[in-house]
């Protein structure tokens, strides 16, 4: 089965874009929450990242795995497959 992955976005955001095609490349599928001027929405993903309000913010199987970068560092550690393939 595969793994459930969500990502918030801004639609113009350059991280969230890099983050995208980082997970396009990898050939995952994904639920996109475009937020983009959307506080309640914002305010929403705040509370299921323990506060973070800086987008992308993404979940695996409901566990949030944080940003951009936070996405790329699990890719290079290698960790990012282990948690897809949980």
């Amino acid at each position: 089965m595969a793994a459930t992955v969500e990502i918030y976005t801004w639609r113009a955001c350059p991280f969230c874009v890099r983050a995208k095609a980082l997970l396009d490349r990898k050939g995952v599928a994904y639920a996109e929450f475009a937020i983009d001027g959307d506080e309640s929405a914002r305010s929403a993903m705040a509370a299921k990242s323990g506060g973070r309000r800086s987008v992308p913010q993404t979940f695996i199987n409901g566990q949030h795995v944080g940003g951009c970068d936070d996405l790329h560092a699990l890719e290079r550690s290698g960790q990012l497959d282990v948690l897809l393939a949980s």
